[in-house]
Formats: C-alpha cells, structure tokens, sequence
C-alpha cells in the first residue's frame, strides 16, 4: 500500500513539472503596445526632432518650425515624423510679418488610413502647412488653436484632436490588427484650451502602457503559485519515500 501511495505522489510530481515546463516553453516575450496619439516635433534644420515639451508649455520664437503626425506608435523611437515640405519661407510666405507678433510655421500630418481609427478617414490634403502669426509669448497650442480649430484635449490636457481629427479617442492602446483596446477618451470641450494648472510637460508622449489584468510584471511567465504547487508535491513525494524507507528498515529489523 506504501508503494503504491509513492508512486501515486511521483506521478502527480511529474505531472506538475510538465505543465511547468509547457507553461515556461509557452510563454513568449510581452508584446510592446501601440497607441494612436498626435506626436510633437520640433524642425531643427533640415530634421525632424521628438519635442522635449509638450504644446501647451512650448514657446516658439519666431521664425520657428513645428509639427504634428498622428500614428499609431509604441514611443518616441518609433513615432512616425511629419512628412512633407518644412521650409518656414514658404509655409510663411503668404503671412507677412507684423510689429508686435511672430510667426511660427506648423505642418499638420494627418496620417494614413491605416492608423485612422475606424470608421474615420483622415482629412483632405494631409499633410498640411499653415502659417500661426500670434503674440510673442505664446505657446505651440495657440498657435495651433490659431489655425486649426477644432482642437480636443482630455481631462489631463492631452492633445486629442486638431482641426477635429479623430472625432473620437484619446491615445487609445492599439492591437496589433489595428483595432483598438479601450479608449482613454475622457475628452474636455473640443475648442477649449487647457488650463494653466492642467499643462502637461509632454502633452502627445503616448501614455505609459498599464500590466493586463492578472500580470504581475513577470513579462509572462508562469506565476509563483506554479512554482509553489510543485516544490509542495516534491516535499510530498520526499516525505513518502523517506516514511517508506523507515518502514521497510524497521521491519527488516
């Protein structure tokens, strides 16, 4: 009967540690997330670079050029650039300069159809140039406000929307088929500009991507009640070989 109660436990032992090993052979590398968001650049010469600020707070001087391309990307490494002529002589060409105010160049890329969230298409022509002449002080969103109404932010002043695209979402999680994961809309009124207090300091970084439900951060992997099941069956099986053994000896005895 001991026997048969070792052979029991070892069985059961040699269960959990294959389904330990198909769960550890199973379980890939966690997939990085994509968001679709409007992303902030600065032009620096002939190059595009990733805006260390976002629109509410950057002030552009003169003569400055900026843009916006709405993609669907992971971070700013593999944010999708404004496409299309930059040259603030000729995006300001039709906007003469004026005492007391400054000029400030925006290209406006609406993306492709591919990142557009369903249902919706991407304005017509995209990209787009437009010419902001505003106060000396003011900040990349009224310029943009300037020129591109309607403009949609959420509840933490994150750019939404500009002249009305999307009509909905919010730098939602995107599958990898395109279709997205939940919304973070939560938008404020569309032509109203974010508050003083509510400024981000990078009002399009896409959001920081949260663990699904049940992720303990592992990156997937088996979770440490696996791991607990079978280290108690091998004490188990331990323990039953070790009372089978006494027996054995005390008889023999």
């Amino acid at each position: 009967m001991t026997g048969r109660r070792v052979a029991l436990v070892l069985a059961a032992l040699s269960l959990v540690l294959t389904g330990t090993a198909g769960v550890v052979g199973a379980a890939g590398p966690a997939q990085a997330a994509g968001y679709r968001y409007w992303s902030f650049w600065d032009r620096a010469g002939d190059r595009w670079t990733y805006a260390t600020q976002g629109p509410s707070t950057a002030r552009p001087a003169d003569g400055d050029v900026q843009g916006f391309r709405f993609a669907v990307s992971a971070d700013s490494q593999d944010a999708s650039q404004p496409r299309g002529a930059a040259s603030f002589a000729a995006i300001c060409a039709r906007t003469p300069a004026q005492d007391g105010a400054k000029r400030v160049g925006l290209v406006l890329d609406f993306g492709t159809a591919a990142d557009a969230p369903g249902g919706e298409t991407p304005p017509s022509p995209s990209p787009r140039t437009a010419c902001a002449r505003v106060s000396p002080d003011a900040t990349t969103a009224e310029a943009l406000a300037a020129v591109a109404k309607p403009l949609r932010y959420d509840t933490n002043a994150l750019l939404c929307a500009i002249a009305g695209y999307p009509e909905t979402g919010c730098g939602e999680q995107v599958s990898t088929n395109g279709s997205a994961n939940g919304a973070a809309d939560g938008t404020a009124d569309g032509t109203t500009e974010p508050t003083q207090s509510a400024q981000p300091t990078e009002g399009t970084q896409p959001p920081s991507p949260q663990p699904e439900a049940g992720d303990d951060g592992s990156g997937g992997g088996p979770s440490l009640g696996v791991y607990g099941g079978a280290a108690a069956v091998a004490v188990l099986a331990a323990a039953a070989v070790w009372q089978s053994r006494r027996r054995g000896s005390r008889r023999n005895g």
